[in-house]
């Protein structure tokens, strides 16, 4: 049970393709690079202005840090990976993996729920948001967003560490629950606890989510067009990234309940969104359609145009 071999279906049986592991490896770096450069930069900027030190702001830099954090969970193993002959990683460090990678996904969920339940106090109770939006409430929001699911996934991968292994290979990229394939027989307890942990870290979050963005619709129906503006600049860039994340999530729920024995391109496709578009969806929403910052980015760049 020490080693898991991990087979990457880009060289799979393919010894052409081994030839461009080089390129891989080149056009990966820059993927990751772009993605640690552009949520780094939007990370500075709210750091550094006053202005953007509001809790709408705070939470979109915890959810850039998660993007950082989620990325590096997974791009360097794969660069490593990419330029070796066998692909091959411990039992437990597959397990670390796996629970980094949905720890974090978990943490960014519930960011997301914070960030709906900002929207909803300011729109619909701008006159106590002040009051309700303290730094105290924000530090709760953020501590939850974190520690919650961590206590979930720790659970988790300590029932699967123990685990009997009867098979070694898995044709996947990195570590996500496909690993389960791997046990000689998946026990009651880890399907209970699965079901328990989905739904309190993307069930609940969703119908929270929709309560909040119910009544946020209700009453931008009955305000007036500035109203309506100022809802839709803010609400819009955090609607694509719900809607973005929740279709990852269902995702990574059903291809884990499907077998992977479909062509190698079909799963690269399926794989991509996974570790390449949400985290640079991310800064690109929120750089160009949140107008503070969009206004501090241009002026960095201007600025380092002149110089």
């Amino acid at each position: 049970m020490d080693e898991v071999n991990v087979t990457y279906f880009i060289f799979d049986g393919h010894v052409e393709l081994k030839k461009y592991r080089y390129i891989y490896f080149i056009i990966v770096f820059i993927v990751y690079i772009l993605i640690i450069c552009s949520n780094s930069t939007i990370l500075y900027l709210i750091w550094k202005h006053p202005n953007l030190h509001e809790p709408m702001y705070i939470f979109i830099a915890a959810l850039l840090m998660n993007s950082v954090l989620h990325s590096t969970n997974i791009y360097p193993k794969l660069l490593i990976d990419f330029l070796s002959e066998n692909q091959v990683i411990s039992y437990h460090a597959c397990i670390v993996q796996y629970f980094w990678f949905y720890a974090l996904s978990g943490s960014e969920f519930l960011l997301l729920t914070a960030m709906s339940y900002d929207r909803y106090v300011s729109i619909c109770k701008p006159l106590q948001y002040p009051t309700i939006m303290r730094k105290q409430t924000i530090s709760m929001f953020l501590a939850l967003a974190w520690l919650f699911p961590f206590c979930h996934f720790v659970a988790l991968a300590t029932i699967c560490a123990n685990q009997k292994l009867c098979s070694f290979t898995l044709k996947v990229i990195f570590c996500n629950n496909t690993f389960l394939k791997l046990f000689c027989a998946t026990p009651r307890a880890l399907s209970v606890l699965g079901v328990i942990t989905l739904f309190n870290n993307v069930g609940v979050p969703v119908f929270f989510i929709i309560y909040t963005y119910t009544r946020i619709l209700q009453i931008c129906y009955h305000s007036l067009g500035e109203v309506r503006k100022k809802a839709a600049q803010t609400c819009l860039p955090h609607l694509l990234l719900i809607i973005n994340h929740f279709l990852l999530i269902t995702y990574d729920v059903i291809i884990v309940r499907l077998e992977y024995d479909f062509p190698k391109a079909a799963r690269l496709i399926m794989t991509l969104p996974l570790v390449v578009y949400n985290p640079l969806f991310n800064p690109i929403v929120y750089g160009l359609k949140m107008k503070e910052i969009f206004k501090h980015l241009k002026r960095l760049f201007c600025q380092q145009k002149i110089n």
